[in-house]
């Protein structure tokens, strides 16, 4: 089960006002770098309010299949191995995700397969990635040096995402879509 004892999961919300939206701590925390997302999950979870939700989903993205559900937006932030130096911040829309070519992590992969079942219903919302790029994915709960350093930049993105889509600049993908921000 997601582990949601950091956050505060608010009422309220709606397809009318505000967009509704989710921020997907994804990753293994027992695997040092691969717990990146839940790290940050963790950080932003004092931003919650009653459009958004913060949880530290790790790797049960199908027991998240509800919150995905309650979403309008959903921003997942986790390890993403594409190449780049280790503490590399990547920003992509989910579609970018599956560009080929493009190594991932199975938690992207994952939650393209939950976003799948909710299109398959017709509630897909939209979904972006903030990805940091891993140095050493091994037993161990502390981040190495560099991801470590990454995430004041990445919890920096996603209050700058979650404040353009809140300003109704919807497509915000467009102008960030693939952007490396290298350590």
């Amino acid at each position: 089960m997601p582990d949601t004892t950091h956050t505060v999961v608010p009422e309220g919300g709606g397809r009318r006002g505000a967009p509704r939206i989710l921020i997907a701590g994804l990753g293994n925390e027992v695997l040092r770098d691969d717990g990146v997302g839940v790290h940050a999950a963790r950080l932003l979870a004092g931003d919650a309010d009653r459009t958004l939700r913060v949880v530290a989903v790790g790797t049960a993205v199908i027991d998240a299949l509800h919150l995905f559900e309650w979403a309008d937006i959903v921003l997942a932030i986790d390890a993403m191995q594409a190449g780049g130096r280790p503490g590399t911040v990547y920003h992509c829309a989910t579609d970018d995700v599956l560009h080929p070519g493009m190594d991932v992590s199975l938690h992207e992969l994952s939650l393209t397969g939950a976003l799948r079942l909710l299109d398959a219903e017709g509630s897909t919302p939209r979904a972006y990635v903030l990805g940091v790029e891993p140095g050493l994915i091994d037993y161990g709960l502390d981040l190495t040096a560099p991801v470590a350093s990454a995430l004041p930049r990445v919890v920096r993105s996603a209050r700058r995402m979650i404040a353009d889509w809140r300003a109704g600049r919807a497509d915000v993908p467009a102008t960030v879509s693939r952007r490396r921000e290298t350590p």
